[in-house]
């Protein structure tokens, strides 16, 4: 039976830093990952400037060959309000019950895909920004570094050592949690 692998989402402004320790893990536990592109096959440059070309984009993509989903942050969220796909992209891979980790502003994502509805999470946004966005459940907003609430894990932005581990404990990946010790 071939492994399967984990999906992770690349969008312009895509925050770097908050992958890096769930990329790492992902490579120490010897989880394959895809990198997946909004259907155009430009160069992606994230919020620190660095420029990434996707393996895949979203209309290539086989939900068989996957059972886990990565999106990081965005430097502004706002920029993909209309990505419809996204959103279709992101329900469609939690209806296979993947494992879907999300941090800083992209469980705004979630929230909009519906895949947040009746589950616990946290969000990089203010309070303020998630009112006006009109997705969030606010009855299951925590303030919490990190929530995982079944297959779903949100994280704040600066709890991206926390959000890495708990990602790959979640997948069962063999991995050396000290590496990523203070």
């Amino acid at each position: 039976m071939e492994v399967k692998k984990t999906a992770v989402l690349l969008y312009p402004q895509f925050s770097e830093y908050e992958l890096s320790v769930a990329l790492s893990i992902l490579m120490q536990g010897n989880k394959p990952i895809v990198t997946v592109g909004l259907n155009n096959k430009s160069c992606i440059k994230g919020e620190s400037g660095l420029s990434c070309l996707a393996d895949i984009q979203l209309c290539e993509v086989n939900l068989e060959e996957f059972d886990s989903l990565l999106l990081p942050g965005c430097l502004d969220i706002m920029t993909l309000v209309d990505a419809q796909e996204l959103i279709d992209f992101i329900r469609k891979m939690s209806s296979t019950g993947a494992i879907i980790a999300s941090i800083s502003s992209s469980p705004y994502l979630l929230a909009k895909a519906g895949v947040l509805k009746g589950k616990n999470y946290t969000v990089g946004l203010s309070l303020e920004g998630m009112k006006q966005l009109g997705v969030f459940d606010l009855n299951y907003y925590s303030e919490d570094l990190i929530v995982q609430d079944g297959p779903i894990i949100t994280a704040r932005g600066r709890g991206f050592i926390q959000f890495g581990v708990a990602f790959g404990k979640a997948l069962q990946l063999n991995f050396d949690e000290n590496w990523y010790q203070a």
